[in-house]
């Protein structure tokens, strides 16, 4: 049984014990309280028969038609009841008119007094339906301030329903619209982002696909003979050859950081070997183009539970990424220590720097900001890397650790910090 149900049954019980307790105390016996009574329930339960049958009626108008018609039924049941009693009681034939009056008089009331209340009602339910209509509705790119009216893309505020219940779901509503909102604007990015490394990658395939082509064009019509110039060719085939495969390796890394199947095989292993790896590495291509690399120890970190492969591939993303935005007789710093609890290795190039704006987006999916750098070499350049830096967020935030890019001297400082391992 509802809560409305037993609150019915309530005041049934208790109307009926009312009615033959006011009714003995005036002087009235049972018998005569409960024919009374008899006569006035009937009539009240005719209009409100009538009334239940308009109701059903108008079960499809709106909520303020249908408070209407139970306000008139419950003030027809009242006047109905009363007449039939005052007739079964014998009144004077010149007191009914008079009764009818005080009834007409009172119901008039009734109904407006419902009329108001009705409109209030409705008032709250049209504000409801308001929100309703709201949700699924773009509220604006790019005007995420408002207009000053507290509401997202200058939307206006919607007036608050009247009632607990109507309150309450306009509330959730609105919290729902929102949340949508939020949605749509992280769908609408991700869909930019998509967009961005299609065509990125494409433009990427591309290049090394023309070469390999014309290079193999060229060999099958003997374009070249000379066994130096041959053995030349081979050579870019199979650089063009290791820049795709560098391609589509990065492209699964990606994919399965973003699809959560990244599993990691974390064991003890020593971040200042791993740093040493790195910089062995990146040696021969920072001489190519003429590039120092300077590296430091400040604190010796222990041991860290992580997946040295996965940490090795950042540390080279951050080197190949540096060394590619510095310009011949530039420097890049390796530092590498412990800085409030957690090891950190930071990577300082000198690429010019990144405008303020584009830093929260360095590390975003094929995010390209050589138009947002100011070149140290004037040549162009800048520490945009494509899916590189994806990557190595992704990675980083796989061990719980984090990655940030400020402006500092002469280009940017990419800075990891890992926790450190719990003691055995």
């Amino acid at each position: 049984m509802t809560a409305i149900q037993r609150a019915t049954a309530a005041a049934g019980v208790v109307g009926a014990v009312a009615t033959v307790g006011v009714s003995m105390a005036l002087g009235r016996g049972p018998a005569g309280a409960l024919g009374l009574a008899g006569w006035a329930v009937g009539a009240a339960a005719m209009a409100g028969l009538m009334g239940a049958a308009l109701l059903a009626k108008a079960r499809h108008r709106s909520i303020a038609v249908q408070l209407v018609v139970v306000s008139l039924t419950t003030v027809g049941a009242v006047a109905a009841g009363t007449l039939v009693a005052a007739r079964g009681m014998y009144f004077a034939a010149h007191d009914l008119p008079t009764l009818a009056v005080v009834i007409l008089a009172g119901g008039t009331v009734g109904v407006v007094v419902a009329l108001l209340l009705g409109e209030q009602v409705a008032r709250g339910s049209r504000s409801l339906l308001d929100v309703v209509r709201r949700i699924g509705e773009p509220t604006g790119e790019g005007d995420g301030d408002g207009d000053g009216d507290g509401q997202p893309g200058g939307r206006p505020a919607p007036h608050q329903p009247a009632g607990g219940e109507l309150a309450s779901l306009a509330a959730e509503l609105a919290e729902m619209s929102a949340r949508l909102e939020e949605a749509r604007a992280a769908e609408r990015a991700l869909e930019s982002s998509r967009r961005e490394l299609v065509a990125w990658v494409s433009h990427d395939l591309r290049t090394p696909l023309a070469a390999i082509r014309a290079i193999t064009e060229a060999l099958e019509d003997g374009v070249v003979d000379q066994p130096s110039t041959v053995a030349r060719y081979h050579r870019t085939l199979r650089q063009e050859a290791d820049r795709l495969a560098e391609l589509v390796d990065d492209l699964f890394e990606l994919s399965r950081i973003q699809a959560g199947a990244l599993r990691l095989q974390l064991e003890r292993s020593s971040l200042t070997d791993l740093v040493s790896d790195a910089l062995s590495a990146a040696g021969p291509v920072a001489s190519a183009k003429g590039v120092h690399l300077e590296g430091r120890l400040t604190d010796e970190p222990p041991p860290l539970l992580l997946s040295a492969p996965e940490v090795s591939r950042v540390l080279r993303n951050l080197l190949e990424n540096a060394i590619r935005h510095t310009p011949s007789d530039g420097t890049v710093w390796v530092e590498a220590g412990v800085e409030q609890g957690s090891a950190y290795v930071s990577v300082a190039d000198g690429c010019g720097g990144i405008e303020p704006a584009h830093l929260p987006r360095v590390f975003d999916l094929a995010f390209r900001g050589e138009d947002a750098r100011t070149p140290a070499d004037g040549r162009g350049g800048g520490s945009g890397g494509g899916l590189g830096l994806a990557i190595a967020k992704g990675l980083v935030d796989a061990h719980r650790g984090q990655i940030v890019v400020a402006n500092e001297g002469p280009g940017c400082r990419f800075t990891v910090r890992l926790p450190m391992a719990p003691r055995a």
